[in-house]
């Protein structure tokens, strides 16, 4: 039997444990041998070696949860109770360790979850540069971070540049306050947010502090060569075609990168065209370069994530129905003029 207290800080305990303590009450029906108790603003877990790092797991992905959403519900308790359910009859399937990535900080494992962040954990080791192309959701951000720490951890490269596109700010970031990691910060959350789950908080500051991992927006990427590096370059639907060359460019000898997007929802100006869409076909035939694309199946979110994706879908299907349709019945219309 095992047995931690976990110190919950950042947000009210309460939307962890529940009204009533429902949530807790919930994670030890399904674990009937172990038990959960809830004090002030901490969770003493007692359990057995098999339940327990299990059960620090989904706590630590609720309060997790909490602090992004303001609010937990019994759905999400389910949905991660669920996914644990599916990951030991795969493990039942083959060696538990089989699709690991690598260990964060606190012992957990980061597995592909998925056939297709599968794909991009094999694609990476076999190319130098790889696109995971799907939508929110589908962890393409997360595991290629995952894949970077542990080339840095096993000293295949000797720093992870992550990198964004700050569309938001029109790449004008002069004016914001701060310096520059001030200013990009808020563009490069989701990477930190995986980063800090991978690296240890104190160790992670040393990295940064020695650029062993840097960050940096894509615009002030030119002019740079990067050799013995990792380099992500996320939410790249929106860079520009010009924009794209630049960055494919900038990786020298020793460097490997991962280039995501989801080129459904480019946040450009209508008249320039995202440099993920284009780059599909201008590197298709080049050897030591792969494409990997995801879908609503490897959505490992919120279970609505899924129907959300699915119902855009089909109204953006429904859309352009509607105009070809139109467009159609125009030239008809001309043409009997």
């Amino acid at each position: 039997m095992i047995e931690q207290t976990i110190v919950i800080r950042d947000v009210e305990p309460v939307l962890v444990f529940g009204i009533e303590d429902r949530i807790l009450n919930r994670i030890e029906q399904a674990y009937p041998g172990a038990s959960l108790t809830a004090r002030g603003n901490e969770i003493k877990i007692s359990g057995s070696t098999e339940d327990f790092a299990e059960i620090n797991d989904i706590v630590n992905q609720l309060i997790r949860l909490a602090i992004r959403n303001k609010a937990v519900t019994e759905q999400d308790v389910n949905t991660l109770l669920n996914m644990k359910k599916s990951q030991r009859l795969a493990e039942g399937l083959h060696d538990p360790d089989d699709n690991a990535i690598v260990h964060t900080h606190t012992g957990e494992t980061v597995k592909a979850k998925t056939p297709n962040q599968k794909r991009i954990v094999e694609s990476s080791a076999k190319n130098d540069i790889v696109f995971a192309i799907g939508p929110a959701g589908t962890g393409k951000t997360y595991t290629s971070v995952a894949i970077a720490v542990k080339a840095l951890k096993e000293k295949k490269v000797k720093k992870i540049v992550l990198v964004r596109p700050a569309v938001e700010a029109g790449e004008s970031l002069g004016f914001l306050p701060g310096g520059l990691k001030d200013k990009i910060d808020p563009y490069l959350r989701p990477l930190y947010d995986a980063l800090e789950e991978m690296i240890d908080k104190d160790r992670l500051d040393l990295q940064m502090t020695k650029n062993i991992i840097e960050i940096a927006p894509l615009a002030y990427m030119r002019g740079r060569t990067l050799n013995n590096a990792f380099v992500i370059l996320d939410e790249a639907q929106n860079a520009t075609n010009i924009q794209m060359k630049m960055f494919l460019t900038r990786l020298g000898f020793n460097s490997r990168a991962i280039i995501t997007g989801d080129i459904t929802q480019t946040d450009l100006p209508k008249l320039k065209q995202s440099g993920l869409v284009s780059i599909q076909q201008i590197l298709r035939q080049i050897e030591g370069i792969d494409f990997v694309y995801l879908d609503q199946r490897d959505v490992v979110r919120h279970k609505l994530i899924r129907q959300i994706i699915t119902a855009y879908e089909r109204y953006e299907e429904a859309e352009e129905e509607k105009e070809k349709s139109g467009k159609q019945k125009a030239r008809s219309r001309r043409e009997q003029n």
